[in-house]
């Protein structure tokens, strides 16, 4: 399986996700640092918030195959400016989570991230799981099977 890092605001459904993917009991926990678990690096929103720190997420990438940034359907702006990836030299996709909030608004997230240069958008629920699949499969190396 390809290594997913996870980057995001602080609140955007990161960790959760991450439990999701990996099989995890879901529980809600304060991301402190980088975390690495199984294939998926979870990273504090904080990195991606604050400029002194946002060098720390360029380096970590480089341990990953696949750079995932992530959207809450119910935040009242993107984090991540205008074609964003075209600096990243890895793959990557855009996560928009907690699609069933009633506050949500994931087309509105998704177009978010478009611009920010994301061509593979996945739409995911991580408490019901809904998209968690979607996401293992792509995730699988080529000629790799992901047992269902």
């Amino acid at each position: 399986m390809r290594k997913l890092i996870l980057i995001g605001r602080s609140e955007a459904g990161k960790t959760t996700l991450m439990q999701a993917l990996t099989g995890r009991k879901t529980e809600y926990q304060k991301t402190q640092y980088v975390q690495l678990h199984g294939a998926v690096i979870d990273t504090p929103g904080e990195y991606a918030q604050t400029a002194r720190l946002g060098h720390a997420l360029a380096v970590y990438t480089y341990e990953a195959d696949v750079v995932g940034l992530l959207c809450s359907a119910k935040e009242p702006y993107c984090l991540f400016p205008p074609l964003c990836t075209s600096t990243a030299n890895r793959e990557c996709i855009g996560i928009v989570t907690q699609i069933h909030d009633r506050n949500a608004r994931p087309d509105r997230a998704e177009r978010w991230l478009r611009l920010a240069g994301c061509r593979r958008i996945f739409r995911v629920d991580s408490v019901s799981g809904e998209g968690i699949g979607d996401i293992l499969d792509y995730l699988q190396e080529p000629g790799e099977r992901r047992a269902r």
